[in-house]
């Protein structure tokens, strides 16, 4: 067969029986292997649906130029459908996204805007909102806002769905994907529990995202939010494609299993798939050992291609750095606070309380800083140093309310956060607090982390 263009070949990607990593799991486990797309992710489906979609509806118009925020695939599809229709592309991305993704971009004649991770969406400086306000600025230009364009989910209900109910023959039990925009997972879970509505669907997401506490309480828990370093699933805000009710249930995957799933995938089963493969796979199987029985089929998505990630996950100095490889023992936070054999209790400050006693408190504790709560919930933080300036500047501060000399709240990170990550963000935020297990908060500085690296 001849096509016209590349996007002409986007979809009907192969369906994998998984053979090795899957050991002592009950029922049939296979895998939809999405690099098969011609931009090597699942994304290329929905972006030119994002395109055409814009283009019937007058919104994208010949010579136009196209702005998305994007962690790479999607930026990806959305490239190779600009080439085919000759329009220009700006992307942004977050800096955590690998050096791989970014230069794929510039390869096929996008421009490349990177902005830093750890800023509220809502900040200025965010990959979302840098990319709306370029789309404010230059004229005749599209922002497909791939997290709530309706085009995203429609795109899986009109092909991955349909793809993987004629694949299975009907034939399917349980379907699992990641889910970070969410078009894929609503999209293709809406498909098949129209035609099946006993299929059991599976969301994957990760430590540091608000999906599973939201779809299990209601409640969008901005503790549940902290930095992580998997890419392609998750998210710090609830984008529209995300079909909370088509979704069964959410299982959490640490960075660290994920990593070591995806290499598995790898040298296991031969597919060189991408970091998120790996959480969607790990987390899935997780599900499936206490789930699945014989007879089940479970169908899993495999969004993207491993050469995104030849400098990370599949890098081994990388990977004995962020304490991934069982060859080198590498401290995390957990280690940090189990250290401290629990004999540490976490000084705090309530928000109406006055300056005087805060100061009165750090000095009693021997502390430099300190979190500042209001009804259990931390909303602030204080450090000597700059409360010492304040005052310096205007002493009757000392009986004004903590309230109106607090800096912003630390950082929630993840248990499993290694040093390199607790150094660099103590490094801008002077301390991060982590929530164990029984859902205690503890502190971890500058000094810990020196602790931890000398031993």
């Amino acid at each position: 067969m001849i096509y016209n263009s590349i996007i002409e070949t986007i979809g009907n990607t192969p369906m994998v029986r998984l053979n090795k990593v899957n050991a002592g799991i009950k029922g049939e486990i296979l895998v939809k292997v999405e690099y098969f797309n011609p931009g090597n992710s699942m994304k290329d489906r929905m972006a030119i649906k994002m395109v055409e979609d814009a283009e019937k509806e007058g919104i994208l118009k010949p010579g136009g130029t196209i702005i998305e925020g994007t962690s790479g695939n999607t930026g990806m599809g959305l490239a190779l459908a600009a080439i085919a229709k000759g329009y220009k592309c700006i992307f942004t991305m977050a800096d955590k996204q690998s050096k791989e993704k970014i230069d794929i971009l510039k390869a096929v004649g996008a421009e490349v805007i990177v902005c830093p991770t750890n800023v509220s969406p809502e900040d200025p400086r965010s990959y979302y909102s840098v990319a709306k306000k370029l789309n404010e600025d230059i004229p005749n230009s599209f922002y497909p806002n791939q997290y709530d364009n309706q085009s995203n989910w429609k795109a899986h209900y009109e092909t991955t769905g349909p793809e993987i109910w004629n694949d299975t023959e009907g034939k399917i039990t349980h379907y699992a994907a990641g889910v970070g925009t969410g078009g894929s997972m609503s999209g293709t879970a809406k498909y098949l529990k129209e035609q099946n509505p006993d299929i059991v669907t599976v969301g994957i997401d990760t430590y540091g995202s608000v999906f599973k506490k939201y779809k299990e309480t209601g409640v969008f828990d901005e503790k549940e939010v902290y930095p992580y370093l998997t890419e392609g699933i998750g998210e710090d805000i609830l984008p529209k494609n995300v079909d909370f009710s088509v979704i069964d249930h959410f299982i959490k995957v640490t960075d660290k299993d994920s990593a070591v799933m995806t290499r598995r995938l790898s040298r296991e089963e031969g597919l060189f798939v991408g970091w998120s493969c790996g959480s969607a796979v790990h987390g899935a199987l997780e599900y499936a050992k206490e789930n699945l029985k014989e007879g089940d089929r479970m169908v899993i998505i495999l969004p993207d291609h491993g050469t995104r990630y030849l400098g990370k996950v599949y890098n081994d100095e990388w990977m004995r750095n962020h304490g991934f490889l069982e060859d080198k023992s590498y401290s995390t936070a957990r280690d940090i606070i189990s250290g401290r054999n629990g004999s540490f209790e976490l000084s705090v400050i309530k928000k109406d309380d006055s300056v005087r006693s805060a100061i009165q408190l750090m000095n009693k504790k021997g502390v430099s800083q300190i979190p500042v709560v209001e009804e259990g919930n931390v909303v602030g933080s204080l450090t000597d140093s700059k409360l010492l300036n304040k005052l310096i500047d205007n002493p009757q501060l000392k009986d004004a309310q903590v309230s109106e000399v607090m800096e912003n709240a630390m950082k929630f990170v993840a248990l499993d956060s290694t040093l390199d990550v607790l150094s660099s963000l103590v490094e801008r935020e002077k301390a991060v607090l982590v929530r164990d297990h029984l859902d205690q908060i503890h502190i971890i500085t500058k000094h810990d982390i020196l602790e931890a690296a000398t031993k």
